[in-house]
This record gives C-alpha cells, structure tokens and sequence, in this order.
C-alpha cells in the first residue's frame, strides 16, 4: 500500500462507549488516502476491544497498547508509529466531518509555506451522536498567517482534530511534552507557529465536533489558576519566543495572556457554581484587559441571578453544579 497521505492520530483511555464515532468518522472520509494509529494508553473498559471492532476490516488502522503515560504520551507514541506526511490529531471521544481531510488537505497544498491548517469546529453533547445538532458552532473567522501572538493570548484551537500539520515542521517544533498534563496542545501550537505560518479553510462548516464531557480534563482543571501554570513557564521561557519578539512586546502580551487564562478561570467557577469567587477573578481579569465586550459580559455576569437560564450564555451552570 503506498505511503498514506495524512495520518490521524487517536490517544484513547476509557473511551470505550465513544471511540466507535471517531473510528467511524474516518472511514467515512472523502479523501480516502489516511491511515489512523490509536493508542490505547493503559484504558480499564475495552477502549482497545470497542476500537478493534469499529476498525474491522480496513487495513488503514492501527491499534497499539501502552500502560498509562498520558495523552502527550501517547500522541507522540502514535507519530513514532504513523508514515504520514501530515499529521491530524483527532480525540478518542470527537469525530471528523466526512470532507475535514479534503477540506484541510486542500488549504494545506494551496499554502506552501504553511505549517499548518486549521478551521471551524462545533462543540456537541456528551451522548451526541453524528448527526445530531450541535450545542455551539465555532465558525469563525480564523486569523490565517503569522498567527503566534494571537495564538499566544488565547489558544485558537479546541484541540488537534481541526488542524492539520506538516510533519517535518511538526516534527521540528519538538512535538507534545509528556510533562505537561494541561494546556499541552496550546504550548504545542504556539511552537509551530514559531516555525512558520498558519493556513484556514475556506467555508463555516465544522470539521471537528468535541463532545463536552463532564469528565474532561478542562472540565476538571480550568478553574484551577494552579493548572496554567506548567504550560505557561513552558510557553514563556522558550528562549526563541523573547529572540523573536523582544522583552518589551512579551512582556506585554504575557500579561493579556494571563489576562485571558484569569478570564476562563472566573468562567468555569461561575460554571461550577462559584459565584462569589468566579465574579472577582472576573473583575481582576477584566481590569487587567478591558474590553468593551468583556465589560458588557461581565456585568452580565453580575446579573445572571435576574436572568433567565437561556440567557446565561457562556457562564451556564454544568448539570452537574445546577442548584449549587
């Protein structure tokens, strides 16, 4: 078989009720020269069992096991086994667009320069399946080109799945650290973005639909300031981050950085149902960037009790904090 195209790599653990929709998803491409290299990292469900059933028949899958390392980890175990000359990482528990590898390979090819190309995701329901209407669309529109101080503010991407990289650059750019355990991918891209520039695809579609799942790793930490930290010393003190913009512009953008992780931090704990410590992180957030946007979401903020459930937009409680 000749050496394929793209190749999507899966990190997997206890993933078992999903998989099946991510495996599924890329059979049904419409660009059809892929291979997919899943790595079971340590799963205790039949994650490994769900993926080789879904995979029956189509030699362009992979399975590996590995005992649990993390999903950097596994990732990187997945490049080390894939031949593909451009790399998609697509989450155990999302699924692709039937057109996302034509659609990204196309913006690719007619970029090349590029390092990468990215473009619109929709996030959906944990039980959601293909075809069923999405909670949000992520349209757009994707800055394109020298994206590295956009990227390092806030990062643009919900995770690998909407984006398709060159390996060579990738593979230059250092790949994911195992040491990190959140915000790995964010420090990953603004790497990349070091090595060269960004590519969009054309149209509002998704490519990528993201379950939100209660058990996620954002769901877990982002209301933690504590949880940043590792990614943003990795981020920072990248020597070749201060040679390309100077002391003065990276101190600048670092702190709207901080700004905006602060920003997210005060969101989830009005998520979570903490309200009085996620309006003051708000607050300082806010100040420290003011926006005439963020000041109006912010005093919606303040008012969410006088509002209407429908109405609470990005601060909606999680089902699982709803009468907190």
């Amino acid at each position: 078989m000749a050496a394929p195209l793209i190749s999507i790599v899966t990190p997997a653990f206890d993933v078992a009720p999903f998989i099946g929709d991510a495996v599924a998803s890329a059979r049904a491409q419409s660009l059809t020269r892929w291979e997919m290299v899943i790595v079971d990292d340590g799963s205790r469900d039949g994650t490994a069992l769900a993926a080789e059933r879904a995979a029956e028949g189509d030699p362009r899958i992979r399975i590996l096991r590995q005992a649990n390392a993390g999903v950097s980890a596994a990732r990187m175990a997945g490049i080390g086994a894939a031949a593909g000359g451009a790399l998609l990482f697509l989450d155990a528990d999302d699924w692709l667009a039937p057109d996302a590898l034509a659609r990204l390979s196309a913006a690719l090819d007619g970029a090349p320069g590029a390092v990468a190309a990215y473009g619109p995701w929709a996030a959906v329901a944990e039980g959601a399946r293909p075809g069923d209407p999405p909670l949000r669309l992520k349209p757009g529109p994707y800055p394109a080109g020298d994206i590295l101080k956009r990227l390092l503010v806030e990062n643009l991407l919900a995770n690998g799945g909407h984006l398709l990289a060159r390996r060579a650059a990738f593979e230059a750019a250092g790949g994911f650290r195992p040491s990190l355990r959140y915000g790995e991918d964010w420090e990953c891209w603004i790497r990349l973005a070091l090595a060269g520039p960004f590519a969009t695809v054309e149209g509002r579609e998704p490519l990528l639909h993201v379950r939100e799942r209660g058990g996620s790793a954002y769901r877990r930490m982002a209301r933690d300031p504590a949880a940043f930290a590792p990614a943003m010393a990795a981020i920072w003190e990248n020597p070749a981050l201060a040679d390309r913009l100077g002391p003065a512009t990276a101190a600048r953008i670092r702190r709207r950085a901080q700004a905006e992780n602060d920003w997210v931090v005060g969101k989830e704990l009005l998520r979570h149902g903490a309200r009085a410590e996620g309006l003051r992180v708000l607050r300082a957030s806010a100040l420290a960037a003011p926006s005439l946007k963020r000041l109006a979401l912010l005093a919606a903020a303040h008012s969410l009790p006088a509002l209407p459930a429908r109405l609470h937009g990005p601060f909606a409680r999680y089902p699982e904090a709803r009468g907190a």
